[in-house]
């Protein structure tokens, strides 16, 4: 039986060149989503969601192959990033940043599927914080992408040119939140190494 994988299935928008942007339309898509603020090295909060967000996701796997027959890879971690007050990006004051991370689902997978493996969830593993996670359909449309190969603390530059350079010379406005996909696992991978997509959704400038 082969597993559907988001990442080789849509390599239009999992995929990508270090160097390269690309101008991308990302279509509506469900996630498990948790919100959060904080540190993601120091914060016991997001470890909590992370675990949570896997956790869930692993069981829903379970009840679509179950009940449906399909078997799916679980998606990459994603996140979005934002700030009150964005200089806290710049100034690398990770405390005040806040954060939504997510799994990708399959178009198959139900509310009901996803109420069904919470509800496994919090009989096999009550620890899990099950309270935290949503099932929500996000939508980014146009946006602009690329790949960062190396540690995350060395994205600034990259995501500085693709705002104050790459998105004005196509004609665009950044709208929405920054947007990264980790396809590395940070916990196997050595920082030099770790690949990650580096998303802004767009909008076109008036006129």
């Amino acid at each position: 039986m082969n597993s559907f994988d988001v990442k080789r299935e849509r390599r239009d928008i999992y995929s990508g060149r270090a160097g390269r942007f690309d101008v991308v339309e990302v279509p509506p898509m469900r996630f498990l989503m948790a919100d959060g603020r904080g540190d993601p090295n120091t914060s016991e909060d997001y470890g909590t969601v992370l675990e949570a967000l896997y956790t869930i996701s692993y069981a829903v796997r379970a009840v679509a192959r179950a009940e449906l027959g399909r078997v799916h890879t679980v998606g990459p971690l994603e996140g979005l990033w934002y700030a009150e007050d964005l200089g806290v990006f710049t100034a690398r004051d990770k405390d005040a940043w806040m954060w939504t991370m997510m799994i990708w689902q399959p178009e198959w997978v139900t509310v009901d599927m996803t109420a069904s493996a919470v509800e496994k969830v919090t009989t096999t593993k009550p620890a899990v914080a099950v309270d935290r996670i949503r099932f929500e359909e996000f939508s980014e449309g146009p946006a602009v992408q690329t790949l960062h190969v190396g540690p995350y603390d060395a994205e600034g530059p990259v995501i500085a040119r693709m705002h104050e350079e790459v998105i004005p010379a196509h004609g665009l406005i950044a709208s929405g939140h920054h947007h990264e996909i980790y396809l590395s696992d940070a916990r196997k991978t050595d920082p030099a190494r770790l690949r990650t997509i580096l998303r802004q959704p767009v909008a076109r400038t008036a006129g």
